[in-house]
């Protein structure tokens, strides 16, 4: 990290920025080639780590890419404004950079990842044993073995 005064070294800290964005960018690799797509997420900390979770459509680019590779980048931002400083002018954002594993989740996993999907949206209570879609969703968790954090805010 080049500016080492923006970055957040609390996992706790870093852990409160990710629940707060409400998109994370999963970076995949497709023949080799970068492909990045913005996903709905949940979240748990298992075992001090950060496990992510999201769903898709069964078959598709993003599920041919993890089964190529399963190794991911993953990146989530909450971007408040630019305003001008003393030397120019700034972006106020927090940030968080992230690799892990994924893998295709099933039965009472894959309800308990699509449950932290929809707590992370306010509908706790939504039952989603009873989705129509639910055969045809695919949910899939990453476990990631890094994550960084880096902000810019004001009076920082």
């Amino acid at each position: 990290m080049n500016r080492k005064e923006r970055e957040v070294k609390d996992f706790l800290d870093i852990v409160d920025i990710l629940k707060r964005c409400n998109t994370i960018r999963l970076g995949l690799i497709n023949q080799g080639v970068p492909y990045v797509v913005p996903v709905s997420f949940g979240l748990d900390i298992v075992d001090g780590k950060v496990v992510l979770y999201f769903h898709g459509a069964g078959a598709g680019l993003k599920a041919d890419c993890i089964a190529q590779n399963n190794h991911v980048c993953i990146e989530g931002d909450i971007f408040y404004k630019v305003e001008p400083t003393q030397r120019g002018i700034t972006a106020r954002y927090e940030s968080v950079i992230g690799n892990g594993v994924v893998s295709k989740i099933e039965g009472e996993e894959k309800i308990h990842g699509l449950r932290k999907l929809v707590e992370h949206y306010g509908y706790d209570e939504y039952p989603i044993d009873r989705c129509k879609g639910l055969d045809h969703t695919a949910v899939y968790k990453v476990v990631l073995s890094s994550l960084t954090g880096k902000r810019n805010l004001p009076n920082d």
